[in-house]
């Protein structure tokens, strides 16, 4: 049940859609004999193509979203290990502030990233707030708890390496692959099933009958398969696709003590 869950996030109604137009401009086809032998390159280089670029282009961009969301937790801990351990006069108090301006940057983050790009402005705001308040705590623990200034210049290289994983993963969220050849592909796989009509009723007639509307079935729910599967990758955060990231600041200020 699960799985089959999963595979509608695939096959949707677009599918449904552009497979009944295809079998429609099929069996018009058959029925006033209008047949032709069109070339299958076209398909090729018409959506096929286009499809795989900006499927290879979204995955790349979710590969580096993790790397630097990783980053941004990896930078995120050493600070919490500096703040805990390297202080001369460091207490519960002190573990517990950095532990909760940690979870709040990353619950900012998770607002940010899972709203629309309208929202962007002020919950871009609230993520500098809490970097602003990580850069005022380092201070602190230099001033009031002992430590070192060579290790507060250690714990602000730390929290300039979180902003810049930020600002990557932001712009991956903000920026999408080219919307020219995303519009395209949109159009030609509507649009080739219904054209390609006369191709599959020349074809037909090779097949047993009931099997005539199966290709353009077929056609359709590939071509559209493949796009839904370049748009649910497109935007890694929306959590609306199987493979998104899920930023888990919970989690993530549960282990900071492991």
């Amino acid at each position: 049940m699960i799985k089959l869950k999963k595979l509608f996030f695939v096959v949707n109604a677009k599918s449904v859609i552009v497979a009944a137009l295809a079998v429609i401009s099929t069996y018009l086809c058959r029925r006033f004999h209008l047949t032709a032998e069109f070339p299958l390159t076209l398909i090729t280089t018409a959506v096929i193509f286009p499809i795989v670029f900006s499927i290879g282009g979204a995955y790349k961009r979710r590969e580096n979203a993790l790397r630097e969301y990783g980053s941004l937790k990896a930078h995120g801990r050493a600070v919490f290990f500096a703040a805990r351990d390297w202080p001369q006069q460091s207490d519960e108090k002190t573990k517990a502030r950095t532990s909760t301006l940690l979870g709040d940057l990353l619950k900012a983050c998770r607002k940010l990233f899972t709203e629309t790009i309208d929202e962007m402005p002020g919950n871009e705001e609230a993520v500098y707030k809490i970097f602003s308040q990580l850069s005022n705590h380092i201070i602190s623990l230099r001033n009031d708890k002992g430590l070192a200034s060579g290790e507060a210049s250690r714990c602000n290289q730390y929290l300039s390496k979180m902003i810049i994983a930020f600002e990557s993963v932001k712009h991956i969220y903000q920026y999408r692959t080219p919307r020219a050849l995303r519009l395209y592909s949109d159009i030609f796989i509507v649009v080739l099933p219904i054209l390609y009509g006369p191709y599959f009723a020349y074809i037909s007639k090779d097949f047993s009958r009931g099997l005539e509307y199966l290709l353009p079935i077929l056609f359709s729910v590939v071509l559209v398969t493949l796009d839904q599967i370049q748009e649910h990758l497109e935007n890694p955060f929306d959590q609306i696709g199987e493979d998104d990231i899920v930023i888990n600041a919970e989690k993530f200020v549960s282990r900071l003590e492991l």
